[in-house]
């Protein structure tokens, strides 16, 4: 038996855990490999440009596009999308978090990941922790440039914090969902055709662009099956009015619940790419 197949049969049991150490302690191969991803970011400079400035970009220019549109009333459509251009770069970020754990595979690097003393659910997580800090980091540009327009955050400091935690909630389960699809599918065409299949129909049936009630009914329904409306319900109520006890609680719960799913989701295609 080659030692790539005993690596393999020794990360199935582990896979399916995600935690369990194998010689590095978790945390910290989950750290280092994540630099691996900032490492690469940073030989791009014009990459970290454009991953920061394209959602600044989208709110100026979303936000004047439709500013006379009489879609929300009440308040400015930037302060209004505000929050959902804030999901939006988390949700859009996070669904091509599986696309550097596809490119691994298709090179052999993942075996050869798997094959290092370390616990294999570190991969994963590896790259929740590059998705979510860069999503941090591009949410934060966007509160700033939305304050330079305006925008106050009517819950204050605490309410921006837990604007990011929010962006965070969501962008767990959807990096977990593309990196499912990313061990399920064995060539990087097919993945990003499902993936840009999905990221548009998922952004219209969700209350980003528009209030849930000025959708058709039909819509509206969808849009209670799709997490990124929860995430923008919360942050749009942080931004615009304040703190609500139970526009959090149904959010966290609704997010909560799709990351438990998707992580699941993701570990099965994990082991079942490397049986």
């Amino acid at each position: 038996m080659s030692a790539l197949e005993q690596s393999t049969r020794r990360s199935r049991p582990v896979a399916e855990a995600g935690l369990e150490s194998r010689g590095t302690p978790f945390l910290q191969a989950s750290f280092a490999l994540s630099k691996r991803w900032w490492w690469q970011l940073k030989r791009t400079p014009l990459e970290i440009v454009v991953a920061l400035a394209q959602p600044a970009l989208w709110l100026v220019l979303f936000g004047n596009l439709f500013a006379n549109s009489g879609v929300v009333t009440g308040t400015s459509y930037i302060a209004f999308m505000t929050a959902g251009v804030v999901i939006m770069t988390v949700f859009n970020a996070a669904l091509n978090g599986g696309a550097q754990i596809l490119f691994d595979r298709e090179t052999g690097m993942l075996h050869r990941l798997l094959a290092a003393p370390i616990p294999p659910g570190a991969v994963l997580w590896s790259r929740f922790f590059y998705v979510l800090g860069l999503t941090t980091f591009q949410a934060l540009v966007i509160l700033l440039v939305a304050s330079l327009l305006g925008v106050r955050i009517a819950s204050g400091v605490a309410g921006l914090v837990l604007v990011l935690a929010t962006g965070i909630l969501l962008g767990i389960g959807v990096t977990a969902l593309s990196m499912a699809l990313a061990f399920t599918f064995k060539h990087h065409g097919q993945w990003f055709s499902v993936i840009g299949f999905v990221s548009l129909p998922l952004l219209f049936a969700s209350n980003a662009l528009a209030p849930v009630e000025a959708m058709p009914r039909w819509l509206q329904l969808l849009t209670t099956f799709n997490p990124m409306t929860y995430a923008i319900s919360a942050a749009r109520q942080l931004i615009l009015e304040g703190f609500d006890w139970w526009v959090m609680t149904t959010m966290a719960s609704a997010l909560l619940s799709f990351d438990i799913v998707m992580i699941l989701v993701a570990l099965a295609a994990m082991r079942r790419a490397l049986d």
